[in-house]
């Protein structure tokens, strides 16, 4: 299976990655929530809002679905003309 990486730059990004790969993984919340010790409504609210999600959920989610987690600098990219807005 050919490696592929996603750049995310905000936690709405890793939310729809995250349901994505439990999806791709043809597993329920219940299924994936049961393996981490989780109930379905708590992962539900992680996959909405990943930005509750401690480093150490977030290990265990990427370990059950076959991800890794990978951190390295931004490209440079030119300026953004306009204000810039962040989730912070």
């Amino acid at each position: 299976m050919p490696s592929r990486s996603q750049a995310l730059v905000t936690a709405s990004q890793l939310g729809v990655l995250l349901l994505g790969a439990r999806k791709s993984r043809q597993l329920t919340q219940a299924q994936l929530a049961a393996r981490l010790g989780l109930s379905q409504r708590r992962l539900s609210e992680l996959e909405r809002a990943p930005g509750t999600l401690s480093v150490d959920q977030l290990m265990a989610l990427c370990a059950q679905l076959g991800l890794q987690l990978t951190v390295q600098p931004r490209e440079q990219a030119p300026p953004a003309a306009g204000p810039q807005t962040s989730e912070w």
